[in-house]
Parts: C-alpha cells; sequence; structure tokens
C-alpha cells in the first residue's frame, strides 16, 4: 500500500510538473502577432548602388509601430502600406519644376516589409527629383 501511495504521488507531481509549463506558456504568447517590417534606407550620388557610396542612412520600422531614425516613420510607412510595399509603386508630384541637370542619386531599401525579404534600387536625375516625390518615403 506504501509503494502504491508513493507512486500516485509521483505522478501526480509529474503531471503537474509536466502540465505548469504549458499552461504558462499559453499566457505568456502574446496577443497579437505581426509580421516583421524593418528596412534600412542609403543615398548617395551616382549611377548605380554598387558604384555609389551612402552619403545618408536612416532605419524605417512598422511594425508593431512605426519607430526609427526616419524624419518621418509614421508618413513613411502609411505609404508603403497604401502600395503594399511596392517601392516602385510610389509616385512622384506632377507640376514640380526640376533642373535638368544630370546628377544622379542612388536611393536603396534593404530588410523586410510584411515578413518578406525587400531589395529595391532606384536612381532620380537629380535631388529634386527625388524630393520631388509624393511619398515621404524616399525624404530623408
Amino acid at each position: 500500500m506504501r509503494n502504491f501511495a508513493c507512486r500516485a504521488a509521483t505522478l501526480a507531481l509529474a503531471a503537474t510538473a509536466l502540465a505548469a509549463p504549458l499552461s504558462g506558456t499559453a499566457q505568456a504568447a502574446p496577443a497579437t502577432l505581426y509580421a516583421p517590417s524593418a528596412l534600412v534606407f542609403t543615398v548617395g550620388h551616382g549611377e548605380t548602388a554598387a558604384q555609389t557610396v551612402p552619403e545618408r542612412a536612416v532605419t524605417l520600422n512598422c511594425a508593431p509601430k512605426p519607430s526609427g531614425t526616419h524624419p518621418d516613420p509614421a508618413s513613411a510607412c502609411a505609404e508603403l502600406r497604401r502600395v503594399d510595399g511596392d517601392f516602385a509603386a510610389l509616385e512622384s508630384e506632377s507640376g514640380v519644376l526640376c533642373t535638368r541637370e544630370y546628377d544622379p542619386v542612388v536611393v536603396t531599401v534593404d530588410g523586410v516589409w510584411q515578413g518578406e525579404r525587400v531589395s529595391y534600387e532606384r536612381v532620380f536625375a537629380n535631388e529634386c527629383v527625388k524630393n520631388s516625390s509624393v511619398a515621404s518615403v524616399f525624404a530623408f
């Protein structure tokens, strides 16, 4: 009888020890999960990113909330969400007058957008053309 009681107590303790972490894990899990969105932007003068030394760089995190060293992370994240992270869909403002001077500016974007790897490069004819973008994404 004593052997039976000892085994029952051991089984009860083992069951409690095994069940406790399972119930604790369920409580510790975050209420909402999100796909990461963290990007690094660079800008430099040149015709390709491979031949250009970055002059400035900023970070942009859009999940769980806008942050980073980008001058306006909230607007930049909102614009990227509007185009589903398609940088090519960000348009320039019409009616902005820029010189026809060719002094190419390269913008690169590398990182993760909603869990997907992103690598983007765009060449603007000059700084004015880059800044004429209606998107605040490239305004850094």
